[in-house]
């Protein structure tokens, strides 16, 4: 399994729909933040997600968050070296 791949320090803010939703872990998406299939053969896979109502949610782009999908503030703790 290769390591995620950093897209952005911030977390994308997106107003979400209620449905499901499949949040890109590999980082590597052109569709960021959500899976495009660009995964294959990382060894990484998409986390799925459901949201229940329109609800606006901070989605981590730097892929170290440990509340998956959500951003909990770990790129703030990231070398700069990894942006």
């Amino acid at each position: 399994m290769s390591d995620p791949v950093v897209y952005d320090r911030n977390p994308a803010e997106i107003e979400l729909e209620p449905g499901e939703y499949w949040w890109c872990s590999c980082g590597r998406s052109m569709t960021q933040p959500f899976c495009d299939g660009s995964h294959e053969g990382s060894g990484i896979e998409p986390m799925p997600f459901v949201i229940k109502e329109k609800t606006t949610v901070w989605l981590c782009n730097c892929k170290h968050s440990k509340d998956k999908p959500f951003c909990d503030g770990a790129h703030n703790e990231l070398p700069d070296d990894l942006f």
